[in-house]
């Protein structure tokens, strides 16, 4: 046995507990990364590590009162984090596994073993979408648009009107109009259909996001933080549009833009 830190007398380490270490840092590190721009996970995550390493240095050292004191606080402590704070750690794990890619290979498993295929977005719905999107964009009509993929939409289709109907721009356009009773909320896409409409999308907790992105890109991004959907937005006030994937904002210039972006992904959706 390599005797790692022998200096101080009571720390004895071996392969095993260096491999130990290496796998606890890499999961912290990867847990961390999953969760970063949610400062309120954040917090419990970096609280709950910092318990369990002060637990494991004065288990070390031996003192019985301070780690009689830590097990009771981290077991009732663990305890109560997940009831008080539930919201927030299904997000949390949620996140972990769509940026992990755990979502996406798990669905694409379980879609070969019950002979399930996934639905994609032909060249005529592609171009529909752009012409519906390019008309918003020059009235300056808000909208927002969820194009989904491997992770279901059920909850958030069930928050508002499920119908299904063939992608067309004139729908599409209808449906965002300010006076329509179902502009307000996201239009949920599966394959070639327009799936629902007047759905309510998570808000994202970050803190970091620019001033003049309103409450259409906030959801924008919290559900693309929750799941491998892209999400198209139209901002009411600019007209601009806006791509977001994985919690990130990107500008669309114009529509050769916006429909060459749409075409890359029905692509890379037939490859996978």
């Amino acid at each position: 046995m390599i005797q790692v830190l022998g200096i101080f007398g009571f720390l004895s380490f071996g392969w095993a507990d260096i491999l130990d270490i290496l796998m606890v840092a890499t999961l912290i590190f990867f847990l961390i990364r999953g969760i970063r721009g949610d400062s309120t996970v954040l917090n419990i995550v970096l609280v709950l590590v910092a318990l369990l390493i002060i637990q494991g240095v004065v288990s070390a050292l031996n003192m019985r009162m301070m780690t009689v004191l830590l097990n009771t606080l981290l077991d009732v402590g663990v305890l109560a984090l997940i009831i008080l704070f539930q919201p927030e750690i299904r997000h949390m794990l949620n996140r972990v596994a769509v940026q992990s890619g755990l979502t996406r290979r798990t669905g694409q498993l379980f879609n070969r073993l019950l002979g399930i295929k996934e639905e994609k977005m032909g060249s005529k719905s592609v171009e529909e979408l752009v012409e519906a999107v390019r008309t918003m964009s020059a009235e300056k009509t808000g909208a927002l648009i969820v194009l989904q993929h491997k992770s279901s939409m059920e909850d958030y289709m069930n928050t508002g009107d499920r119908f299904e109907a063939d992608i067309n721009r004139r729908l599409i356009t209808n449906i965002f109009f300010k006076n329509s009773p179902l502009h307000d909320g996201a239009m949920i896409i599966i394959g070639d259909h327009v799936a629902a409409a007047r759905c309510q999308l998570p808000m994202t907790n970050r803190t970091d996001i620019p001033a003049h992105y309103g409450m259409r890109h906030r959801a924008a991004i919290g559900l693309t933080e929750d799941t491998d959907a892209d999400v198209l937005v139209v901002s009411e006030e600019t007209g601009n549009v806006s791509f977001v994937r994985g919690g990130e904002i990107s500008t669309v210039n114009d529509v050769k833009e916006l429909r060459q972006l749409l075409s890359t992904l029905m692509t890379q959706e037939e490859e996978k």
